[in-house]
C-alpha cells in the first residue's frame, strides 16, 4: 500500500494475518481512503471476501441467511438495557446480532448491517404454510463524508443547536423483504435485477460503477416506501421517519407490530429521545383528528409520544383545551333544531344511537362506535380471506385443484341441506359443518365453498350470513331470509343480508363527519358563527399538532456495576462566544477515577460522539478550578452527580460548519401566529427585511404557489413613512437561497413526507 500512496504510517494493530483477497486491490478500484477500511473491517469480518462486482472479477459468496429472532418477541423487552449510553449499545448490538456482508466494504461510509426475523405467533403464513420473513438493515452512516450533513428533523423539532454527529444510524424494514446490503441491485438504467458480482446488465448492457450502487443506497435511505426507517444520531437522539402498516403495502405487518418493535428495539439501545412528524393517515383521512377526538391523544401516543412542538405556534396547553372541546361536543345540538326533514347528520346520529347498546352523548361516542364497527367489519373480512384462502396455498403446493362446477355445486347442496335442517336462530360454526359433510367432498373444496358462501342469496328469498363469534373467535353462518336482520351487537355481522352497515357505509359516514368537522359552511345551521368559529379553531389546532416526542431518558436509570462512577457530563467552550446548544452526556469511570480520568474521558466522550469535538482539550473542571488532577472523583461528586468541564476546540477551522445541525445559515421567524422557528410548515421570507413567515399567515393559501416577490406588511408600512423610516428586526439578514429574491418554492427546507 506505501508503494501506491504518500502513506506517513499505517496502523494494522486489529489485522493477524492479511487477506490473501488483498493482492487482488490496484489503485484504479478504490481511493486510499477504502484501503484503511477495508484493512480494518477484514478482521472484524471473518475475512469476508472484498467485493469485485464493478470489475467483474470473481463473483461474491452467498451469505448464509440466519433468522435470529421472532420479530414480535425481539429484543425483550426487560433485562437489556445495560446502562451505558446509546453510543456503546448499539455497537455491541451490531456485534452480537447482526451480520455485515461483503458489499459494505465497498462504501465504508455506509456499512449495512442485516438481522433476519421469522413472523410468527399470530400472523398470516405465507402461501407454503411457512412463517413469513423480513431483513431489519441498520445502516451505518459516517456523516462526514455523507451527501446530506445536516438534520432537518432536529431543524424542526427545536434540536437545531445540537452539533453536528459523527454517526448516524438508520434502521430500516423493506416493504419488499429485500435488505439494502444484499446480493442484488437493481440496474440504475432499466430497472432489472442484477447480482453485485455482474458488471454489465443483460438487458440494456449499462454498465454499473460503484457510483451507481452509492446511488442506489442514498435512493434506499430516501425512500417513502419503507415499512419502518428510524433514524438515531450518535448522541441517542433519533426519529422516526416512516411506520407502514397494511395500508401502507405491508403483507404481514400491522402498524401497530411496527411501532411496538421499534419501541422495544429504542428501549435496548438506550435512545434517548425520538421524535416523528405525524402526517399518518387512515382511510385516506389525518389519523391525528380522529386518534386524538376517539382516545385524547394522536397514534403515535400509544407508544407513548407525546406533544413536542406544534405548527403555527400552537402550545401543548392549547392542544389539551382544543381536544377537550371538540371530543365533548354534544350530539344534542344536532339533534335538537327540529328540522324536517332530518339532514344527513341527524340521520347519522340517530342511526348509530339505535345500533349502540350505550346513549351517545357526545362526537368522541359517535366516533368511537363508528371506528369499532369499522375494525369488527375489517377483522371479518380477513377472517374470510384467511379461510378461503388456504385453496391457493394448496393449489401452489401442487394439490389438485381441478374442480368442476359439478363439484361446487354439489357440496354447497349439502352444506345448506344441514343449515336448513338448524333452527334459523341458531348459528353453526364451521368445524361442525365441515364434520357433517366431510365425506361429500376433499378438505380443501370443502373449506373453498365455506368461504364462498357468505352472502350467497339461495333457495330464492333465503341468505347465507357469516359472522365471526365474539366469544370463540370461531368462524359461523346460519340461513335467514333475505329481508330480516341481524343484531349487529351480538353477531358483529356485516354481510349483504344484515341490517348493520357495510364497510363501504361505515367509511362514507366517517368521512361524512370527518369533512362536517372541518366545514364552517355545513356547520352553519347548528352553530351560531360565534360558536362555530371556536370549534373550527379547536379542529385545526388538533391537525396542526405534528411533531410528537418520546423522552426515554436512559440517562436517568442506575448503572449495574456498583464499581463504577456514572457521570452526566456538560461541556461548554472556552472560546466560543455563543455556545451550541451541546447535550450532556454520560461518562462511565471506574471507582477509583480522578479528576485527570474524568478530563481525559470527557475529551474521549464528545470527540467520539460530536465532529467539532474531533480535536479538542478539556482543560478543568468547572467549579472545581483550584482542586490537583489527582483527586479522586468520588470524594467531590459521588456515583451519580452531573459535573460540567470546559474545554476548547483546536484548529477549528476546519470542523467549524459541524457547530449545528441546523448548518451555518441563519435566519429570523417571526409570524403573527406566534411562530419563532422552523416548524416544517410552508414559509416565504420578506424581500426587504429577510424575516421568515407562514405562507397562510400571509393569506396565501396552501394550493397557491409562493410568489416571486414578496414585502411584508410591517415593511409596506414603513414605507409609507418617508420621514422616519422604521426597519425591520434583522434587516441585514443574509438570504439563505444565495438569490436574489429570498422566497422560493416550499421556504425553509422541509424534511420528507413521513408515514
Amino acid at each position: 500500500i506505501k508503494s501506491h500512496f504518500p502513506i506517513k504510517t499505517i496502523s494494522l494493530s486489529l489485522i493477524h494475518s492479511p487477506p490473501s483477497d488483498l493482492q487482488l486491490l490496484t489503485p484504479n478500484i478504490v481511493e486510499p481512503s477504502i484501503y484503511f477500511s477495508l484493512i480494518t473491517i477484514t478482521p472484524l469480518s471473518a475475512h469476508f471476501p472484498i467485493h469485485h462486482g464493478v470489475t467483474g472479477e470473481k463473483p461474491l459468496k452467498r451469505m448464509k441467511k440466519t433468522l435470529n429472532a421472532d420479530f414480535q418477541n425481539f429484543p425483550p423487552s426487560e433485562g437489556n438495557f445495560s446502562g451505558a449510553s446509546f453510543r456503546t449499545n448499539v455497537r455491541s448490538f451490531l456485534t452480537n446480532h447482526a451480520q455485515l456482508p461483503p458489499p459494505s466494504a465497498l462504501f465504508p461510509h455506509l456499512l449495512t448491517w442485516q438481522i433476519m426475523f421469522r413472523i410468527g405467533g399470530d400472523l398470516t403464513a405465507t402461501e407454503d404454510g411457512s412463517d413469513p420473513v423480513v431483513c431489519l438493515d441498520v445502516v451505518e452512516e459516517d456523516v462526514a463524508r455523507s451527501r446530506s450533513v445536516f438534520c432537518d428533523q432536529c431543524r424542526v423539532v427545536g434540536w437545531s443547536g445540537h452539533p453536528v454527529c459523527g454517526k448516524r444510524y438508520h434502521f430500516i424494514i423493506k416493504a419488499d423483504g429485500s435488505s439494502i446490503g444484499g446480493y442484488h441491485k437493481p440496474c440504475m438504467c432499466c430497472g432489472d435485477i442484477l447480482h453485485l458480482s455482474e458488471s454489465k446488465c443483460k438487458s440494456c448492457n449499462h454498465v454499473t460503477s460503484t457510483d451507481d450502487v452509492e446511488d442506489w443506497v442514498y435512493q434506499q435511505l430516501e425512500s417513502t416506501t419503507h415499512l419502518l426507517h428510524g433514524v438515531v444520531h450518535a448522541n441517542g437522539y433519533g426519529h422516526l421517519l416512516r411506520v407502514n402498516g397494511r395500508e401502507g403495502g405491508s403483507r404481514f405487518l400491522s402498524g401497530s407490530h411496527i411501532m411496538d418493535f421499534w419501541d422495544r428495539l429504542c428501549k435496548t439501545l438506550g435512545v434517548r429521545k425520538v421524535s416523528v412528524m405525524d402526517v399518518s393517515k387512515k382511510y385516506g383521512l389525518e389519523y391525528r383528528l380522529i386518534h386524538s377526538i376517539t382516545r385524547g391523544h394522536p397514534w403515535y401516543g400509544e407508544w407513548g409520544y407525546q406533544f413536542g412542538s406544534g405548527s403555527y405556534g400552537l402550545t401543548q396547553e392549547a392542544y389539551r383545551t382544543a381536544v377537550e372541546s371538540v371530543s365533548d361536543l354534544p350530539l344534542s345540538i344536532f339533534l335538537s333544531q327540529g328540522q324536517k326533514p332530518h339532514s344527513c347528520m341527524q340521520g347519522i346520529i340517530s342511526h348509530y344511537q339505535s345500533l349502540s347498546e350505550h346513549q351517545l352523548v357526545n362526537i368522541r361516542d359517535l366516533f368511537c362506535l363508528l371506528m369499532g364497527f369499522i375494525r369488527d367489519s375489517i377483522k371479518t373480512s380477513l377472517t374470510v380471506e384467511s379461510i378461503t384462502g388456504k385453496k391457493r396455498c394448496f393449489n401452489a403446493t401442487g394439490v389438485s385443484c381441478s374442480w368442476g362446477e359439478s363439484d361446487t355445486v354439489r357440496v354447497e347442496e349439502a352444506i345448506l341441506r344441514v343449515l336448513r335442517a338448524v333452527s334459523r336462530s341458531n348459528w353453526v360454526s364451521w368445524r361442525a359443518l365441515r364434520g357433517s359433510v366431510y365425506k361429500v367432498a376433499s378438505a380443501e373444496l370443502l373449506d373453498y365453498c365455506l368461504g364462498e358462501l357468505g352472502g350467497k342469496v339461495v333457495l330464492g328469498s333465503m341468505v347465507v350470513n357469516t359472522r365471526c363469534n365474539p366469544e370463540t373467535g370461531a368462524f359461523e353462518c346460519r340461513l335467514e331470509a333475505a329481508n330480516t336482520s341481524c343484531d349487529g351487537k351480538t353477531s358483529n355481522n356485516y354481510s349483504s343480508g344484515s341490517k348493520c352497515p357495510s364497510k363501504e357505509n361505515l367509511l362514507y359516514d366517517l368521512r361524512y363527519l370527518y369533512g362536517y368537522l372541518l366545514n364552517s359552511q355545513m356547520m352553519q345551521s347548528y352553530f351560531p358563527k360565534e360558536t362555530r368559529a371556536p370549534v373550527m379553531s379547536s379542529v385545526q389546532k388538533l391537525l396542526n399538532c405534528k411533531q410528537l416526542v418520546k423522552d426515554y431518558s436512559p440517562d436517568m436509570l442506575p448503572t449495574a456495576n456498583l464499581y463504577k462512577i456514572r457521570l452526566s457530563c456538560q461541556v461548554e467552550l472556552a472560546d466560543e462566544s455563543e455556545n451550541p446548544t451541546i447535550p450532556p452526556e454520560l461518562v462511565i469511570l471506574p471507582i477509583n477515577a480522578t479528576v485527570s480520568d474524568l478530563k481525559i474521558e470527557a475529551a474521549n466522550v464528545f470527540q467520539d460522539v460530536y465532529l467539532m469535538f474531533r480535536r479538542s482539550v478539556v482543560d478543568e473542571l468547572v467549579g472545581y478550578c483550584s482542586l490537583d488532577d489527582s483527586t479522586q472523583v468520588k470524594l467531590l461528586l459521588g456515583s451519580t452527580e452531573t459535573v460540567c468541564v470546559r474545554g476548547r476546540c483546536i484548529g477549528k477551522n476546519g470542523l467549524s460548519k459541524y457547530r449545528m445541525e441546523r448548518g451555518i445559515e441563519r435566519w429570523t421567524v417571526e409570524c403573527s401566529c406566534g411562530a419563532k422557528d422552523d416548524d416544517g410548515e410552508r414559509m416565504l421570507a420578506c424581500d426587504k427585511c429577510g424575516v421568515w413567515r407562514h405562507t397562510i399567515c400571509s393569506d396565501i393559501h396552501d394550493t397557491q404557489p409562493v410568489p416571486t416577490h414578496f414585502i411584508c406588511l410591517k415593511c409596506q408600512n414603513s414605507d409609507l413613512k418617508p420621514k422616519s423610516i422604521v426597519n425591520c428586526k434583522d434587516e441585514t439578514l443574509i438570504n439563505i437561497t444565495g438569490s436574489s429574491s429570498s422566497c422560493f418554492g416550499k421556504g425553509l427546507p422541509v424534511p420528507s413526507d413521513v408515514h
